[in-house]
């Protein structure tokens, strides 16, 4: 499928409604554009969710990693 698509002034592309349907993309997907000989490459990215640990946080790891360590301690006994 080709569809001529148009870049605004803030540098927006628009993908039209039927190229964004016969793709999956949906409205807040995320595409990786690359440049490629033929030209620019448009492709699904993935967006990973990161948590930032407190220090709160990072104590109850290392409780749980204590209790872990104890279970696995009586179980060899």
């Amino acid at each position: 499928m080709k569809i001529t698509v148009s870049v605004n002034q803030r540098g927006v592309i628009t993908l039209p409604a039927k190229l964004r349907k016969a793709l999956g993309i949906s409205g807040e997907d995320l595409l990786i554009a690359e440049t490629t000989p033929d030209g620019v490459l448009l492709r699904p990215a993935v967006a990973l969710p990161v948590e930032m640990y407190t220090a709160d946080r990072v104590s109850e790891f290392e409780q749980s990693e204590r209790e872990l360590a104890e279970w696995y301690s009586n179980r060899s006994e």
